[in-house]
């Protein structure tokens, strides 16, 4: 009974530090409240992060128009891909080579800026749309006070990304993903306000980027893609040290076939114990948040 209990009573409460929503959109003061945004509460409400923007609606994946689309129904974060061309300038773009998501051929690498700019995305189906690469500069630019940005490792020097988050100021709305201890020092010690998405599976992985120095207060942990019993056990280390834990469902649960399969698998991960929820369908994944709330709200419990 004490099981099924926890199982229900997953935090729905609005968290703090965060100005009220204007189209939906995130906004913080300062890093600090950003940090606060992430830091594990037992009351907080789950956070649903966009895996690449989303690819619903025929939304091209690393777009703006896909993040607007997805802010104009709901507040979410997004992943997002730096990769640089041939020329130096950053794109966001998630693949090596060009040809699944755009018009082009070959590796973004080999291509200058000038050369992209020809080029138009392709949605999911590979239909092509109107929609161009955009650059990190851009994206930088629009996310301000409307969201929150996780930028992943691909090619893109760590210094240039460094440089980058410094123009823009941007400290209190991206988070830096990394995957090495030294990777996360390289970029605390570039700017102690940074926030970071850590990969940790285990607890000896979480141990090494505490001895490394990364404050739990800036972290939140990306512990799989899938639900696993052994999880429990990393949640609540996890959870005792304040730092949320994130599933992505983009690889795996993402992939069932229809709406009402992948509504059955999102609402298993809210109820397995896990803080944010990174998919390829936010809206869909807000929605089973939303109903969650809802069923907890007009439930009573009884302890035995």
């Amino acid at each position: 009974m004490k099981n099924i209990l926890y199982l229900f009573l997953i935090p729905w409460m609005a968290q703090a530090q965060v100005k009220p929503a204007e189209n939906h959109y995130l906004s913080f003061p300062d890093a600090k409240a950003l940090h606060a945004y992430f830091r594990y509460q037992p009351d907080m409400q789950p956070i649903v992060s966009g895996h690449r923007g989303t690819i619903a609606n025929n939304c091209p994946e690393n777009s703006i128009a896909a993040f607007e689309f997805v802010l104009s129904q709901a507040q979410t974060m997004f992943e997002i891909d730096p990769r640089l061309t041939k020329d130096s300038v950053i794109v966001v773009f998630h693949d090596a080579t060009m040809e699944r998501t755009s018009t082009g051929k070959g590796k973004v690498i080999d291509h200058t800026w000038a050369e992209l700019q020809q080029l138009h995305l392709k949605d999911q189906a590979g239909n092509v749309t109107e929609y161009k690469i955009p650059t990190l500069d851009e994206i930088l630019e629009w996310a301000r006070d409307k969201t929150i940005l996780v930028l992943d490792k691909k090619d893109v020097p760590l210094p240039m990304i460094a440089d980058m988050i410094r123009k823009h100021h941007a400290d209190r709305y991206v988070i830096n993903m990394v995957r090495s201890t030294e990777d996360a020092r390289f970029y605390y010690d570039d700017s102690p306000d940074r926030m970071f998405s850590v990969s940790i599976r285990t607890p000896e992985t979480f141990e090494a980027y505490v001895k490394a120095g990364i404050p739990c207060s800036q972290m939140f942990a990306c512990t799989g893609i899938e639900i696993k019993a052994e999880n429990q056990e990393l949640f609540h280390l996890l959870h005792c040290h304040g730092i949320c834990c994130l599933i992505a469902a983009a690889t795996n649960y993402d992939r069932l076939p229809t709406e009402e399969e992948r509504a059955t698998a999102y609402r298993s991960i809210l109820v397995s114990g896990a803080d944010i929820i990174e998919s390829n369908y936010p809206l869909e994944v807000v929605k089973q948040v939303k109903n969650q709330r809802q069923v907890v709200a007009g439930t009573q419990f009884f302890l035995p």
